[in-house]
């Protein structure tokens, strides 16, 4: 019998290609992936700790170990990620259960690391690759080919790292600084999923479209991969503002494989905050590029980020993000209370918004973007939208679910669709941020 192994992932979507990748490592040194973490003889926990909240999250997890452990001695538990590069060797002072702490660089070390664990010892492998100007190293050649589809979905890294160093962010500190892929690699890779099955493929990236290789740059690798066959949705996430361009607007317009979404962090609305954030553009280039986009795609979906109680942010600092939240008029937000990050900029300035008055400001945050979202879903109802079939509902018979191209949620009532087929479905009503609809085909 095949030994099991179980990984829990937090955090972005770099972290689940991540995870992806060690489970296909996993699969090649001869276990078997389950569900049930009791039947593991490996659990591996990928992390994140971009907010003070999901590291907190990891610490409480590991503490639900300790009983798997008095079990079975033999138990591995690996700790992966953003918080297992922050903290390294603290994680197995803290944490007894842990015997293998490996930042995002080494994942591909796991089958040394496992050998150095059932020898006896406790690992920390928390090296960068040495001076890559590329990732060739982070993905090796003789992996391209072994990338994993997630029903009709697969994620494509592009880029690693982050050359930013926004003053609240800890990525260039937990991911590296920024290297770029080269184009061959990832078209070879991105293939191979096609071939592979996959229906719609994500290129990843703390900052997609900084990407340079070989006189490449993010808009030629873009057009390239929407050029593909076998291609039906492409997406990418996530591109910062100030490297945003028309260029890149205009080929999102004329490409329809490449959807009709976009993930545009704002963070704040106000200049002085931003300075602060270290974020290199102004509101009113954030509003500028995204009255472009609007202008030539009409049916452009926007998602963002916001931080509040940024250390310093007035009361009339905050209401100018509330105001930006109601010109856009965003698809989804991903608001955060402002939390100081180990090592950042921000961290050494005084933290002198009340966290009740944080409370306050994120809650009028999400009570503006909810009546927005209702707005929105509303006007849905009626329209008839090309859903790619993604999934079973995992509760209601006889219902899928899938996505618009511009990424709204929708559970379609059908006997039985094909997952990864795009159907024409009639939206029949709107429920939180969930589009319900009968499939037309």
């Amino acid at each position: 019998m095949r030994p099991k192994a179980f990984v829990k992932t937090y955090g972005c979507q770099m972290n689940e290609h991540d995870s992806y990748r060690m489970i296909e490592i996993l699969a090649a040194e001869g276990y078997e992936m389950t569900p049930d973490i009791a039947e593991a003889s490996i659990i591996l926990v990928n992390t994140c700790s971009v907010r003070h909240n999901p590291e907190n999250k990891v610490y409480s997890f590991l503490g639900t170990l300790d009983r798997f452990k008095k079990k079975n001695p033999d138990l591995i538990v690996g700790v992966a990620g953003c918080v297992a590069q922050q903290e390294g060797a603290h994680i197995l002072k803290r944490s007894p259960v842990v015997d293998m702490v490996f930042g995002p660089d080494n994942y591909f070390r796991l089958p040394e690391m496992i050998a150095s664990v059932r020898q006896g010892e406790r690992v920390v492998m928390t090296d960068w690759l040495s001076g890559a100007k590329k990732v060739d190293n982070f993905i090796p050649d003789c992996w391209v080919e072994r990338g994993h589809v997630e029903g009709c979905k697969a994620y494509v890294a592009i880029t690693k790292g982050c050359n930013n160093y926004c003053s609240f962010c800890v990525v260039p500190l937990v991911r590296g600084r920024e290297v770029s892929r080269e184009p061959d690699n990832i078209l070879r890779e991105a293939r191979d999923l096609i071939r592979k099955g996959a229906k719609e493929l994500w290129l990843l990236g703390q900052n997609v479209n900084s990407y340079k290789a070989d006189a490449w740059g993010f808009c030629k690798l873009l057009d390239a991969v929407s050029g593909l066959d076998g291609l039906t949705r492409l997406r990418f996430t996530s591109p910062h503002p100030k490297d945003w361009t028309n260029e890149l607007a205009d080929l999102m317009a004329r490409r329809k494989v490449i959807c009709n979404y976009l993930h545009l962090p704002f963070q704040a609305g106000a200049d002085r905050v931003l300075r602060l954030m270290n974020r290199g553009h102004t509101i009113a280039d954030y509003l500028g590029k995204v009255a472009y986009l609007k202008s030539v795609n009409p049916g452009i979906e926007i998602s963002t980020d916001v931080i509040v109680g940024f250390p310093g942010e007035t009361e009339d600092e905050f209401q100018e993000t509330l105001r930006v939240l109601a010109e856009v008029r965003f698809s989804q937000i991903y608001p955060f209370k402002y939390s100081p990050r180990p090592g950042t900029r921000a961290a050494k300035l005084e933290d002198d918004v009340p966290r009740p008055v944080k409370e306050q400001r994120l809650a009028q945050v999400i009570a503006l973007q909810e009546a927005i979202n209702t707005e929105q879903m509303q006007g849905y109802v009626g329209t008839t939208q090309e859903v790619l079939i993604d999934g079973v509902h995992p509760k209601k018979p006889k219902t899928f679910r899938g996505r618009t191209d511009g990424y709204r949620p929708v559970s379609i009532t059908h006997p039985a669709l094909a997952i990864g087929a795009i159907v024409p479905v009639r939206i029949t009503g709107a429920q939180g941020h969930w589009l319900q609809g009968e499939a037309l085909a």
